[in-house]
């Protein structure tokens, strides 16, 4: 990357080069929204990538998880933090996520500019997801998570808590969003847990090589499958219908995520298509997951770059209708609802 961009012409740049999603809906949000919650991911991603990292020991993980909070606390240095676990990154992680770490300088040097409110939101999150984090990755077998509130535990920690951030922001940024901020904030957990179940759900075969398993035993342990003996060529329709129950968690806490969109103000018409894009592409990915649940990997499930266009135009058409959006939630998600009935 260019050292003569600035530090947010950078935070634009890198964006794209970790995440094609969020540098999809976060330009759509207002000018002033865009900064803090582009950052915002950054931070997460930063947090995630050494979550993700394989060459990591568990104890190298919580370090650097906790030296992290610290440097987003204003209480360690970045550069200390950057240096240390530059050179630690295998060749496994993308060249643009090593960068992103490289330069956490960059991305904290805008952090400490903006308001009092939004750098506490973000390092709330930061706090609650890194540790969260670091706490499920020692933990992670094959045997797949005990219970649904376990998996639901997981889902806040690595999502809920980024919805509860952003509905900050977005109350920070406007007091007529502020008016619903507690019923925003409840559903803004289901927001990030629906999104999260639908990730979860798609990646269930890549999750397996990395020696992971997300999925609640308890869901599947009553369809007589036992995760354990999930692989490829073992997950025949006891394991479909312990997934079809999972499909419809998912479809519930999407509901909630519409409730949630219809909340903002309809002239916020950025912050609607940033949330809608993301709710979108969730229900096309779900209802994939749902139509093809042999699936063995998680491209099979994947939507086209024409379904995202799709969404994208759906968004910015019926953006202002509530009536509107309903009614194509429902269209879209019907066979969802009870997607384990015939």
């Amino acid at each position: 990357m260019n050292k003569q961009l600035t530090d947010e012409a950078y935070q634009i740049q890198i964006l794209a080069g970790v995440s094609r999603t969020f540098a999809l809906t976060i330009p759509q949000l207002p000018p002033a929204l865009c900064k803090v919650v582009g950052n915002g991911y950054l931070l997460c991603r930063i947090a995630d990538t050494i979550e993700d990292e394989p060459a990591l020991t568990p104890e190298q993980k919580q370090h650097f998880s906790q030296q992290f909070i610290n440097v987003v606390a204003g209480n360690t240095a970045p550069q200390t933090f950057s240096k240390a676990l530059t050179p630690l990154l295998s060749a496994v992680m993308l060249e643009a996520e090593k960068e992103l770490v490289h330069n956490t300088p960059r991305v904290i040097n805008l952090t400490k500019n903006f308001n009092p409110e939004q750098q506490a939101a973000l390092l709330r999150c930061v706090q609650v997801m890194a540790a969260g984090m670091a706490d499920f990755q020692e933990q992670a077998t094959l045997q797949g998570l005990k219970t649904v509130a376990e998996i639901d535990h997981y889902c806040y920690c690595v999502a809920g808590v980024v919805g509860e951030m952003l509905t900050t922001l977005f109350c920070d940024y406007s007091p007529q969003i502020a008016k619903n901020a507690k019923q925003l904030q409840k559903l803004s957990i289901s927001f990030g847990q629906g999104l999260q179940m639908t990730n979860i759900l798609k990646d269930i075969w890549e999750d397996q090589q990395r020696g992971a398993c997300w999925l609640p035993q308890e869901v599947f342990t009553r369809f007589d499958f036992n995760l354990v003996d999930l692989s490829p060529t073992n997950h025949d329709m006891k394991f479909r219908s312990g997934l079809g129950e999972l499909i419809i968690i998912a479809h519930q806490h999407l509901e909630k995520a519409l409730r949630y969109v219809l909340l903002i103000p309809r002239r916020e018409q950025g912050i609607r298509r940033f949330c809608l894009y993301a709710l979108g592409m969730a229900v096309l990915t779900l209802r994939k997951i749902n139509q093809q649940r042999d699936f063995t990997s998680g491209n099979q499930v994947k939507i086209s770059r024409i379904q995202v266009k799709t969404v994208i135009i759906l968004s910015n058409l019926l953006g202002y209708s509530n009536f509107g959006l309903r009614a194509l939630f429902s269209l879209f998600t019907r066979k969802l609802r009870h997607a384990n009935k015939s």
